[in-house]
């Protein structure tokens, strides 16, 4: 397949526009959103919607994100809108923030997984948001990579993955929070958070102090479960290696990491996910800082990039360092235990 990459570096109505023929035409495009890029078709074709699956090689188990642009919009996709759908809408859409509701028939099970509730998001990056409107139909987009490696928050990224599998990819910036959006069960009384994400628990219970984390989330997931949200099932975010993650007293763990390092003869072999406070402790192995401890947005950004950055070196094992759940520490032990399969040691 031929893709075309438009580069908005001028024009940019006209170019927004042709990416938005793609969708009309029934082809995939790769675009960028404040999360991290998605790929996107049209979410009331079912064939279109069946190219995303076959370009990602995406179990089909596995449902979509459905894209908006503009709030009225989604009143022909969901039957109803509970208050508390309404009351997340107004304090965080746009935004990084998916909402889980019943769907119409008019959204094929292709598009849901079979199921009769439907994730629907409005994001807040512009380029995203025109590019929707240009399309003039609400966007099915699961994150721009090969199914299970990490997310894209850089074109480049997208373009490794997807060039010559995708009819189109839209050239934009970096993703600002660089994790897939948090998503909220709004089915449910109380509302429940199916993946966490740029919007904390902590900001969800200013709305209504009764959402509630489900714990199965942060657990290794059973092979009969059934998802109702996009990564919650399967193995998501890994780099090629094989990711174990030590968790505990942060000194013993860096003395963990290193004493781990030394079985191996050759340096280039092991890799090794640190912070700008750890990083001067690690003397051996190919060592890649999250950023600072103190600044865990900086670390979200830096994630899948950082994961993905080991894919280019001769490293056959990482060791992560673990991070407190709480606050988005929450989204990106969530994010890393899938990217290790849950191979954690705790200490």
């Amino acid at each position: 397949m031929k893709t075309k990459l438009i580069k908005l570096d001028g024009d940019y109505e006209k170019k927004i526009e042709i990416a938005g023929e793609f969708i009309r035409e029934g082809g995939t495009v790769g675009f960028p959103t404040e999360t991290v890029y998605g790929l996107g078709a049209n979410a009331l074709d079912e064939e279109a919607v069946k190219k995303i699956f076959i370009a990602k090689g995406r179990p089909q188990d596995n449902p979509l994100i459905v894209h908006i642009a503009e709030l009225e919009e989604i009143k022909s996709l969901v039957k109803d809108i509970p208050d508390i759908a309404k009351d997340l809408m107004k304090n965080f859409w746009p935004g990084p923030l998916t909402l889980i509701l019943n769907k119409k028939d008019i959204i094929p099970d292709m598009t849901s997984a079979g199921l009769k509730t439907i994730g629907i998001r409005m994001p807040s990056n512009k380029v995203a948001r025109d590019f929707i409107r240009a399309s003039k139909r609400p966007i099915a987009a699961p994150s721009a990579n090969i199914s299970g490696r990490p997310s894209p928050t850089k074109v480049q990224s997208c373009i490794d993955d997807l060039f010559g599998k995708v009819d189109c990819i839209l050239s934009g910036e970096n993703s600002k929070v660089g994790l897939e959006s948090t998503i909220v069960d709004c089915t449910s009384d109380p509302a429940c958070v199916l993946r966490p994400g740029g919007i904390t628990l902590e900001m969800l219970k200013s709305v209504d102090e009764r959402i509630y984390i489900d714990k199965s989330i942060m657990e290794k997931p059973k092979s009969d479960f059934k998802p109702k949200a996009p990564g919650m099932k399967y193995r998501h975010y890994a780099p090629k290696a094989s990711l174990k993650i030590i968790d505990g007293d942060l000194q013993k763990t860096i003395e963990k990491i290193n004493e781990m390092v030394q079985n191996y003869i050759d340096d280039k072999k092991v890799g090794i996910i640190a912070t700008d406070e750890t990083l001067k402790y690690y003397k051996h192995g190919v060592v890649r800082s999250l950023g600072s401890r103190e600044f865990p947005l900086q670390i979200a950004q830096n994630l899948f990039e950082v994961l993905r950055s080991f894919d280019d070196t001769e490293v056959q094992q990482i060791y992560s360092e673990a991070f407190e759940e709480k606050g988005i520490g929450i989204a990106i032990m969530n994010r890393l235990k899938k990217a290790a399969g849950f191979n954690i040691e705790k200490i």
